[in-house]
This record gives C-alpha cells, sequence and structure tokens, in this order.
C-alpha cells in the first residue's frame, strides 16, 4: 500500500532521515515512536505530500485514501458537528445541504428543478446517503457527544471536541489508511476505551503516534522506532518492542565493540610499518580494508536518561490530611453525603472511578480549592499542600523566561540542574529563552511539573499530569515522585503511570469511596478487572457494575456433630492438598527463572566476547536465543507473581 524507500530530509544541520525505508501493507498496525523531534509528524507530512523528502521515493497504490488526524488544530468553518463528521468529500457536503434545504422545505421552490433534485438524491445516496448520518451519530456517542450537540456549531466548541468531531469524520470516512498523531490527548477515559475498542476491528491500516503504552500494546501489531536517522522495524506490540530492543542493542553493541578493536589493531599495524618500504604496500592495504569497511554506528540512546538527586519537602506528621463528613452537591446533583478520608505520611495513592464519579471534585477539596458545603477539612502537623492545576495558573510569571521560572526556586540548585530537568520535560536549546506568555497550554503544563519537582510540597495533588508529555518525559516525571518522599494522591488514566506509582487506590464511585490496602494489581485482582484501563472506569467495585448482593440466606439443614468432624477433616485435607500443589508450583518457577536469568547472563556474557563473531552466524544464534529467553521471563515472571500471591492468601 505504501512505501518509503531510501527517504533523506534534514532541516538545517540537523539530519531526521537518512536513507530510511518502510513498507507498510494494508491492516498493518503501527505505532511510531521516538523522542521529541526526532520527526514523527515529519515522516507524517512526507506521507501525505505536505512536505518533501531532500532526496528518496514515496511510493503508493493508485486510488489508496489516507486521513490525518493532526496533534492540534485541525481546520474548522460554520459547519455543525454533524455536518463536520459527514463531511467526506466536498461534493457529498455540498449535496447533504442541498438535499437538507429541499427535504425540509426550506422555501426553495424546486418545481422546476424536479429532475436534478433526482439526481442529486441519486448522487447523494450512491456516497452514503442517509445511512452516513446515522453511521455518524453511533460514533459521535462513542466519542463522547451527546445528542443535543449535534447541530451545535463546531466553532463554539473547545479545541478537544472540535478535534473529537474531526475524529469522528475520520472514522466515518474510513480511509484504508488512518495516521493519528497523538489522538488519545483530547479523550476522556470512556471515550478512549470506545475508540481503542473500534480500532481493533477497523478494515484500514493505522500508523499512531502516542504517549500511551497502554493504548499502544493494545492497538498495534508492530513498532516502528525513528532512530539515528533510521527507521527500525519491530514486531508485536509496545511492550514487546522494548524487549526487542534491549536484545538488539545488546548485540549492537558487542558488534561495534569488536569492529572498533579490529580498525584499532589495523590502523596500528599501518601507523607502525607505513616508514619501512617492505611493508609499506602492507600498511597501505590495512588502511584501504578499513576505508572498505561498513561502518557501525556507535549505540546511543536519543531518550534523554535522568539521574540525579530531586529536592525533598520537608517531613510532615504521621498523619496527613483528613476529610470528615463531606457534603458537597452542584445544584441537584448530589456527588458527596456525609463522605470521610484521610491519608497518611508517604502514601501513594490513585482515585480511580467513572467520568464524573466525583474524583476530581475530591482532589479539590483535599486540595483547598473547593470548600466543601459541609465538612471539616484538617490539615496535619506541619503539611503543605501544592495541587498541579492550581501551580500552573498561579505560579507562573508571564513575563518571564522559562529558564528565569524554572531558577526562580528556593531550593539550593545549580543552573545546569535547572536546564537538564527542563530538557527532561521538552524545553531544549533555545526553548529555554521563550516568555512565560507565548508557551502553549502543554508547555505551561510541563514547566509548572518542573517548578513542583524544584520546589515540592509535602502533599502533592496531582490531575492527570502525564497530559501534553510524551514516552521519555513521563519516565522523567515517574522517576522524579519515585524520589520523592512527600505524600501523593492523584488521578491518571495512564496505566503505566499508576503501575510505576500508586502502592494504595480508592475507588470512588456515587459517593462512596471504597479503599483498596493494595497497588493497582492488588486492585484488578480484587476487582477481577478484565483489562487495566477498563478497570478505571467501572462502576461499581467489579467489572460487571455493583459488586453483587448475597442472597437472603435460607434455614440451614442440621447436620450431626460426627458429620460436620467428617466434612471438616476433609476440607482441611482439601486445603492442605492445595497449598502443597501451589507450593509446588512457586518452587517449579522459581527454579526455571533462576535457571533462565542464569543463561540470560551466560548469552550476554559470549556476546559481549569478541571472539563470538568469529564464527559465522554464532552472534545471530545467541542473539535469537537471548531474545526467546527475554520472553520466556517475562511470561514467567507474573506467572510466579499469581502463584506467589495465591500461596500467601493460602498460608
Amino acid at each position: 500500500m505504501l512505501t518509503l524507500s531510501e527517504i533523506s530530509k534534514a532541516y538545517g544541520g540537523k539530519v531526521l532521515f537518512n536513507e530510511a525505508t518502510l513498507q507498510l501493507n494494508r491492516e498493518d498496525r503501527i505505532g511510531l515512536v521516538g523522542p521529541n523531534g526526532a520527526g514523527k509528524s515529519t515522516l507524517f507530512g512526507i506521507i501525505l505530500g505536505e512536505e518533501s523528502a531532500d532526496s528518496g521515493k514515496v511510493m503508493k497504490e493508485r486510488n489508496v485514501k489516507f486521513g490525518y488526524l493532526p496533534q492540534e488544530s485541525a481546520p474548522i468553518g460554520d459547519e455543525t458537528v454533524l455536518e463536520l463528521a459527514t463531511a467526506i468529500s466536498p461534493e457529498f457536503t455540498q449535496l447533504r445541504k442541498l438535499i437538507m434545504a429541499w427535504d425540509s422545505d426550506h422555501h426553495v421552490d424546486v418545481s422546476h428543478l424536479e429532475e436534478i433534485h433526482d439526481d442529486a438524491h441519486n448522487r447523494f445516496h450512491e456516497l452514503g446517503g442517509y445511512l452516513l448520518d446515522a453511521k455518524a451519530k453511533q460514533i459521535l456517542h462513542g466519542l463522547g457527544f451527546k445528542e443535543s450537540a449535534f447541530e451545535k456549531k463546531a466553532r463554539e466548541l473547545s479545541g478537544g471536541w472540535v478535534m473529537r468531531a474531526h475524529l469522528a469524520r475520520l472514522l466515518v470516512l474510513e480511509p484504508d489508511l488512518l495516521l493519528l498523531d497523538e489522538p488519545t490527548n483530547h479523550l476522556d477515559l470512556e471515550a478512549l476505551l470506545w475508540f481503542q475498542d473500534y480500532l481493533k476491528f477497523y478494515a484500514g491500516g493505522i500508523i499512531v503516534i502516542s504517549h500511551d503504552r497502554e493504548f499502544l500494546n493494545h492497538i498495534v501489531s508492530g513498532i516502528v522506532e525513528i532512530r539515528q536517522g533510521k527507521l527500525n522495524r519491530y514486531r508485536g506490540n509496545y511492550d514487546d518492542f522494548l524487549v526487542q530492543r534491549e536484545a538488539a542493542e545488546v548485540q549492537l553493541l558487542a558488534a561495534y565493540k569488536n569492529q572498533q578493536k579490529k580498525i584499532d589493531q589495523l590502523q596500528e599495524f599501518a601507523d607502525r610499518f607505513r616508514a619501512k618500504a617492505s611493508k609499506a604496500s602492507q600498511a597501505q592495504s590495512k588502511l584501504k580494508q578499513i576505508d572498505r569497511m561498513e561502518k557501525i554506528e556507535a549505540p546511543t540512546n536519543d531518550e534523554t536518561k535522568i539521574g540525579f538527586s530531586f529536592p525533598q519537602p520537608q517531613r510532615s506528621g504521621q498523619k496527613v490530611i483528613t476529610l470528615e463528613n463531606i457534603h458537597q452537591a452542584y445544584g441537584p446533583n448530589v456527588v458527596y453525603s456525609g463522605m470521610d478520608f484521610k491519608a497518611e505520611r508517604g502514601q501513594r495513592i490513585v482515585l480511580v472511578g467513572p467520568n464524573g464519579a466525583g474524583k476530581s471534585t475530591l482532589l479539590k477539596i483535599l486540595a483547598g480549592v473547593l470548600v466543601p458545603q459541609q465538612g471539616v477539612r484538617t490539615l496535619g502537623h506541619n503539611v503543605k499542600a501544592g495541587y498541579y492545576s492550581q501551580y500552573r495558573v498561579e505560579m507562573l510569571d508571564p513575563q518571564r523566561s522559562v529558564l528565569e521560572e524554572g531558577l526562580d526556586t528556593p531550593s539550593r540548585v545549580t543552573e545546569q540542574f535547572v536546564r537538564t530537568l527542563l530538557g527532561s520535560f521538552l524545553f531544549r536549546g533555545d526553548d529555554v529563552f521563550k516568555k512565560v506568555d507565548v508557551l502553549s497550554g502543554g508547555e505551561k503544563s510541563r514547566l509548572a511539573l518542573v517548578k513542583l519537582l524544584l520546589d515540592p510540597p509535602n502533599l502533592l495533588l496531582m490531575d492527570e499530569p502525564t497530559t501534553h508529555l510524551d514516552m521519555a518525559s513521563i519516565d522523567a516525571l515517574v522517576y522524579a515522585l519515585s524520589q520523592y518522599e512527600g505524600t501523593l494522591i492523584f488521578i491518571s488514566h495512564d496505566v503505566y503511570f499508576i503501575r510505576a506509582l500508586g502502592n494504595l487506590v480508592v475507588h470512588v464511585n456515587a459517593g462512596k469511596l471504597t479503599h483498596y490496602a493494595g497497588d493497582y494489581q492488588y486492585y484488578l485482582d480484587k476487582t477481577k478487572a478484565v483489562s487495566a484501563r477498563a478497570a478505571l472506569t467501572v462502576g461499581g467495585t467489579g467489572m460487571a457494575g455493583s459488586a453483587p448482593k448475597p442472597a437472603a440466606s435460607a434455614p440451614r439443614p442440621q447436620i450431626d456433630r460426627k458429620e460436620q468432624k467428617r466434612l471438616e477433616a476433609q476440607q482441611r485435607q482439601a486445603r492442605s492438598g492445595e497449598r502443597k500443589a501451589a507450593q509446588q508450583k512457586v518452587h517449579e518457577l522459581e527454579k526455571e527463572i533462576q535457571k533462565l536469568e542464569a543463561r540470560q547472563k551466560e548469552l550476554t556474557a559470549e556476546l559481549e566476547d569478541p571472539a563470538t563473531y568469529e564464527k559465522p552466524g554464532r552472534a545471530g544464534q545467541l542473539n535469537r536465543e537471548l531474545a526467546d529467553n527475554q520472553h520466556r521471563l517475562e511470561v514467567l515472571t507474573p506467572e510466579w507473581e499469581a502463584a506467589e500471591g495465591k500461596l500467601a492468601t493460602m498460608e
């Protein structure tokens, strides 16, 4: 369907692509990844013909339709939401307006235009007609639009809802290849889940840029990474890509070291004997041998890795914050009626539950931004609360530069530290000299995060902190918060972020808080969730809604004492047998994991040995075995964790 052949592209002195090649077939589902500035959006522009490559060819099948959703600022006119969603072509849009005017009897005299009217109707039906309206309405519903919004002017909506309407148009159009640039940025959790499921059954091909690992894991069957000017393709989802890339890096590093050693040996020979007449020709031959080599580039990691200590907040008392008998309503909509909540020092609590359940309201009450209509909010000893959204609005001076804002902190940090941290959150090069008042909403959010990390409160309340961050920046935020010694309460739909940080879960629904004394996996196990993402929106304490109520107890039949003892003995034996079986399973899994880990060390050591590459095909064989070994470990480790958890419950 699409072939990119030896594409090269550079801006100024920066090379984005250097003879990069990619083949895409129908129904391929590709995640396009790479650090910020690697050229992901530029590649989309080259595919769409909006940008030209410096060299190389872009070859497309004839009559293939492409559909593109930009990250921001899709065009908008005077159309309604439904008209925008059905704008599959200028011809269809014009026919739809004409027929709607005729059919609505908008004082249009069509007595002398009956033949044209019939032709227009026939052509309208050929293009999909009213069936497209029904399809568009279904998709708009899935993306979160209420029916009352269908006839609203799209320009009256916020930018996020306009992007949803454009996304609906693409799904109605059903192009052969969807190119999606951060499509989940403007979706709430329920719309995201609907969209994720819709794409699973989409008939065409997909290339998606996304920082959402969970989203990529669910919809893609391959990853294309932009790295050092090349398009490197991997099979599987994002998690599979990470495993394969790590194995490939081990092999590349070993090959690079081996080649450098060979070059050094040849160069040393040439340097030693080039001035000696009897050896001069041999020395020259060695230099030519070096020139003829296809040089292996030194492996580098384009993603910024941070590895330094962040300032820590002042220590608080054990009891950090308490809410008692909280009542809060918005008009007739009662959110909380007699709600209680408490958090202690060092806890990292994630709030989950369906949209509109009251998670953000709870966070605002905890932050003191919203004063409840009834009830008491009590801060513990020496507690200072910080609310992420509040920081963005109140803590940034529009007349300062990004760097000046970063340096304006009571913490003792160097300019180099601040610039490194700003770089981790996408402020690189001359970006640090931008004035705050010209920053986008996303840039202000990232700068607010930097200021929080440079002077964190000891009670940190965050609502969707990963929005507008790429994967490297999310990793930077996770790294910083993993060092954070205060108390963290947050809302997020990023499952990776939740798993990395949350150690307690509070489920919010219908004014009720259900506490889970464990991390997110514990919550999933307890609620028997069918997916990690869906569990964030579930309405009750389980995936099927509210937890089932026990049936009314019936009168229990009388059992004599002897029979009761016999039954109890049978139960004890059964439990003992189950426990032994569980112990055996844990033992066997541990034994196999130990063997795999030992073999992994052996394989890595052999790959790092230059002698390995003197044996034809040996490096490839070792790399394949290493990848298989790693995959087996990835399968067995969660299996062992589940078996260990089950055994602990029995004991």
